[in-house]
């Protein structure tokens, strides 16, 4: 480098001043910027590189996947992508039960109906689970429990603080899909001892517990990918 500025008769301290000179501020880039943080803010931290640009561009704003990528990184954002989740299979022995509800979701007072059912949740570690007991008249959750393993002591707490959080109601029918946390001895005994009539979708037929479907849908959607089990 001394031999450059001496060929080029440039001193080496003019040169270390403009090595060294601080960089003029980049308007577009912070406009960029702006929409990268907002449109990662707006899908929850799930979107990436290619998502961001993608709605970026749609807003007006040029971007492509790489230019949204190195924003993301100066931002220190990162997606927050669920990895893919597969259920172990259950080893219960499989119980026939009738679905008594049939898809009757318009009951006229509560304690009528519960519905049960169980989704999984990426907590950015390890899959979490959710049980939740609904009630069909309001259509709001009156028991529910959280676990790392989809059994049925998981279905089990949630249903005892449905009982607990109602004051005991006699008289009620539980319907839920086939899942073996559903089907276990033990989750069938507890219904028993309490009088509850157990009801079960037809096997690979979502629709006929679609209450639970809507209610996960609404409170994932609501709260994208961001949980904390504690």
């Amino acid at each position: 480098m001394v031999t450059l500025c001496h060929v080029f008769g440039v001193h080496r301290s003019s040169y270390r001043y403009w090595k060294n000179r601080p960089e003029k501020p980049d308007g577009r880039r912070a406009v960029l910027r702006s929409q990268v943080l907002e449109l990662h803010g707006i899908s929850h931290g799930s979107a990436g590189a290619r998502s961001i640009a993608t709605m970026a561009t749609r807003r007006g704003y040029q971007m492509g996947r790489w230019l949204a990528g190195r924003l993301m990184k100066e931002l220190g954002l990162v997606s927050c992508q669920q990895p893919t989740h597969r259920y172990k299979r259950g080893g219960h022995e499989h119980v026939a039960i009738p679905n008594y509800l049939e898809r009757q979701f318009a009951v006229t007072e509560p304690n009528q109906v519960w519905c049960g059912d169980v989704t999984y949740i990426w907590t950015g570690k390890r899959w979490a689970y959710l049980a939740v007991v609904l009630d069909l008249f309001a259509r709001k959750p009156v028991g529910w429990a959280m676990s790392f393993s989809p059994d049925s002591r998981l279905t089990m707490k949630a249903r005892e603080m449905a009982w607990e959080t109602r004051g005991k109601p006699g008289g009620v029918m539980f319907h839920s899909d086939q899942g073996s946390h559903y089907t276990s001895r033990q989750f069938r005994q507890l219904l028993w001892r309490y009088q509850i009539r157990q009801s079960m979708s037809r096997r690979g037929n979502c629709w006929d517990n679609s209450p639970m479907e809507r209610f996960f849908r609404s409170l994932k959607r609501t709260n994208g990918c961001r949980w904390w089990v504690t």
